[in-house]
């Protein structure tokens, strides 16, 4: 199944989210929020976004256990 990391250069919490997947053992498709037209009009104030196929899972500030449970029905976490 797809994860994907909604993100922007500079933003710690997107740096944060990406290190918590990491530690849980996903390696997340990455789409800069600022490079897309499309994502900038849903996302923008939003990242990080974590996406799982297709539906928002965690955004803003995102909590690694949060995180590891909405992960559980892909068997990751």
């Amino acid at each position: 199944m797809e994860i994907v990391l909604v993100t922007r250069q500079g933003c710690h919490l997107c740096d944060d989210a990406l290190a918590s997947l990491r530690s849980l053992g996903v390696e997340p498709e990455l789409r800069d929020v600022d490079d897309d037209a499309a994502l900038h009009a849903v996302y923008d104030w939003r990242v990080p976004v974590v996406l799982l196929a297709g539906r928002v899972v965690a955004e803003g500030r995102i909590d690694r256990d949060a995180l590891r449970e909405a992960l559980k029905p892909v068997g990751k976490g």
